[in-house]
């Protein structure tokens, strides 16, 4: 099996532009620059994919349905021919970005003001717990995306059992890309604590169930 782990470009939500505008998180959009991010990182997989030893195999193509990751495979195949791979896209929204709740839309900085009283109750949690087990008021926590995940990798088995496909281009968002690596590996919460958040268009492979880190890292 060999898995490509695609974060989207940047977002309106990246730059805090999003903080007037308002528009909720399935429906943000990638910036100028976040289109020219997926341009030039299409643009290293599809010379990367020249010299996959593993060019026979059965290809699969899985979105998140949120319009960042929509708009990033959109230029990713303007740019890689999938269709001569045989490969079929498809979304699922076990794949959509984390749920911040109340937080949704929010700045990071600005949520000890806006929600005082659960901003105290979160930052227990994770002071107490660790990022990975807090969850957002109203919202997931990484842990609850890790479970997600792992609903999903039910889809990929089927498909490898029924259809054969062995090689995924994953389009999706940070904590998605993190928590998926996790659960596959079977990586530890600590792991995760002390995992970065991949930066916009990064690629991250897994070949054979060995995590190969990101072969692609942009800017």
């Amino acid at each position: 099996m060999d898995i490509y782990l695609i974060r989207h470009g940047e977002s309106i939500m990246n730059t805090g532009e999003n903080t007037k505008i308002g528009a909720i998180d399935n429906k943000v959009w990638l910036t100028e620059k976040g289109k020219e991010q997926a341009k030039r990182s299409a643009e290293f997989l599809k010379e990367y994919l020249e010299y996959d030893c593993n060019g026979t195999a059965k290809t699969g193509i899985w979105v998140s349905p949120y319009s960042r990751t929509r708009e990033t495979f959109n230029i990713f195949k303007s740019i890689i021919d999938f269709q001569d791979m045989g490969a079929v896209c498809k979304e699922d929204i076990l794949l959509a970005e984390q749920e911040f709740g109340l937080f949704d839309s929010v700045p990071e900085e600005n949520w000890s003001d806006e929600f005082p009283k659960e901003y105290t109750y979160y930052k227990k949690l994770k002071e107490n717990q660790g990022k990975f087990y807090a969850r957002c008021p109203m919202g997931e926590s990484p842990k609850d995306v890790a479970i997600r995940c792992r609903i999903f990798f039910d889809t990929i088995w089927r498909d490898y059992d029924k259809h054969h496909i062995d090689k995924l281009f994953i389009f999706t968002h940070g904590t998605v890309l993190r928590s998926f690596v996790m659960a596959w590996q079977h990586y530890t919460p600590e792991w995760y604590e002390a995992e970065k958040n991949p930066g916009n268009c990064w690629i991250r492979r897994i070949s054979n169930n060995k995590d190969m880190g990101y072969i692609y890292k942009g800017e």
